[in-house]
């Protein structure tokens, strides 16, 4: 028995590599091993959503949840007041995913403009302003997603400040456009 907060795992007292292989092993018996049909079914639903499995994986493991939707900015998109058509390649993955397709129009555009620049989204609602408080960017991230659960919705973004989003709409994760339009 140890002292007051001993956890039960490997002492201390050994080497580093020593306490890395037990606390690797503890892990391994404490993670579920998925039978091959499920991993299966998550790679190909990966796909569906245009994900690499890792990050999909990640997700999963994180919220305890499948993904609904997708939160794209406009930055994301590639929409500007001097480009209002989205990229082809941007366009055609867009068209291809099989959940959700939202998105958040960054002052100047307007939500209209955005919708106009791919019609294969479901919504397009006003972003959150680059200095809004936190409050703010929930509230107006609560109203874009609509009766969405949060926790099942990726928001894609392009800025530093978006990824401020996720953490106010309490998101269930983001993903750097480059990330993920390739």
């Amino acid at each position: 028995m140890g002292e007051i907060g001993y956890n039960g795992g490997p002492s201390l007292a050994g080497g580093v590599s020593w306490r890395k292989h037990c606390w690797s092993a503890a892990r391994e018996r404490l993670l579920p091993t998925l039978p091959i049909e499920v991993v299966r079914l998550r790679v190909k639903r990966a796909q569906a959503l245009g994900l690499d499995y890792k990050t999909y994986a990640g997700v999963r493991a994180a919220t305890g949840h499948d993904v609904v939707a997708f939160l794209f900015s406009s930055n994301a998109l590639r929409v500007s007041l001097l480009r209002p058509v989205m990229p082809e390649a941007r366009a055609v993955k867009l068209a291809e995913v099989q959940c959700g397709r939202l998105a958040l129009a960054v002052a100047p555009l307007t939500p209209g403009m955005l919708e106009a620049a791919n019609p294969v989204l479901d919504g397009a609602h006003p972003a959150p302003y680059a200095l809004a408080g936190f409050g703010e960017m929930r509230s107006m991230l609560r109203s874009a997603l609509g009766k969405l659960p949060s926790d099942q919705v990726i928001l894609v973004g392009d800025l530093g400040l978006e990824r401020d989003w996720c953490a106010a709409g309490r998101l269930a994760g983001y993903l750097p456009a480059q990330r993920y339009f390739g």
